[in-house]
């Protein structure tokens, strides 16, 4: 009886002394706004991989992805601070600079351009010499004439450049306004609408802008940060990157479970599409580079140099003060 005695007084001094022991709470989380440049999509899911995994909060941070946001473009809302992080390309941040927006990529997210002009099959466009007598659907960039303008220079038929009709599209469905003939080719991103034609049964042909290596490589899309944010919180950019990084490596590992990730969290995107496209994107997040993210010197140059030629931009910028690879894991 008194053994019985004893191992109760035991449990009852413990269990005292475990009630009055404080608990160790743990240090706030950051609060981070990462904004995207368009709805969610693959390019994307590295993020949310990272949100879903816990990658962010093993870093001290809680991070917000954001959708498109009032007030301005994702560069200027950067460079203001009301964005920490956000979603670009590598024209957008050479504009942005020569415009004194003050943003520095700090992490490609796809290492080589993915993007070419896209027509259904029975146009007959397999090179930019098809381009001549076809109507292109515009979104109303001007480095669209620049780059239609110099792939005919390369295929040698620079002179003929006005037989090629710009038809405002804006943001109209590519397979829409295929379908009414309203336009012949379209500038698509093989990852995105490329796929979703294999998907949908309709077959393209897509002159991809690196298989003709006239014009420049470039980074699309890549992540941006404010010169101010790497002055003041170094640490927290290495933090969001080393966790960011985690989530594309798991994205390039494992592209089947990150597309269901994307999908819970974008449960509006059509499923086969982006099973498909991630499966495509898993080769192409890292490519060839040493590790995911790198960005060259060489890229940034050559892409600005071109731009600067084609009037472009007002002036060359200073490639090396346009990103880094300093916080990369």
């Amino acid at each position: 009886m008194r053994r019985w005695l004893l191992l109760g007084l035991i449990v009852i001094l413990t269990a005292c002394g475990a009630a009055t022991t404080p608990a160790v709470s743990e240090p706030p989380l950051t609060t981070v706004r990462v904004g995207l440049d368009w709805t969610p999509n693959t390019n994307h899911t590295g993020l949310y991989v990272a949100q879903a995994q816990g990658y962010y909060r093993d870093q001290g941070l809680q991070v917000e992805i954001l959708g498109a946001q009032e007030g301005g473009t994702v560069e200027q809302l950067v460079a203001a601070g009301r964005l920490d992080f956000g979603i670009s390309y590598q024209e957008g941040v050479t504009q942005a600079r020569v415009e004194g927006v003050p943003i520095v990529s700090i992490a490609a997210i796809i290492q080589h351009n993915t993007s070419g002009f896209a027509s259904r099959v029975e146009e007959g466009i397999t090179s930019p010499r098809d381009f001549i007598g076809k109507k292109y659907g515009a979104f109303g960039s001007p480095i669209e004439e620049a780059v239609i303008r110099g792939l005919l220079e390369c295929a040698g038929v620079g002179d003929q450049f006005d037989q090629v009709q710009f038809v405002d599209i804006g943001s109209s469905d590519f397979f829409v306004a295929t379908e009414r003939d309203e336009v012949d080719f379209v500038w698509i991103f093989k990852g995105w609408t490329g796929i979703e034609a294999e998907v949908r049964g309709v077959p393209l042909n897509i002159v991809m802008m690196n298989d003709v290596q006239c014009i420049p490589d470039y980074y699309t899309p890549v992540i941006i940060t404010s010169e101010k944010m790497i002055a003041e919180q170094p640490d927290l950019v290495r933090r969001f990157l080393a966790a960011t990084s985690a989530g594309y490596r798991f994205a390039i590992d494992r592209p089947a479970e990150a597309a269901e990730i994307l999908l819970q969290a974008a449960p509006e995107l059509d499923a086969e599409l982006v099973r498909r496209s991630q499966q495509y994107l898993a080769t192409q997040y890292q490519a060839d580079a040493p590790r995911w993210g790198e960005q060259k010197l060489e890229v940034w140059r050559a892409y600005a140099q071109w731009m600067a030629e084609r009037n472009l931009i007002a002036r060359m910028i200073e490639p090396e003060k346009a990103f880094t690879n300093e916080f990369l894991p």
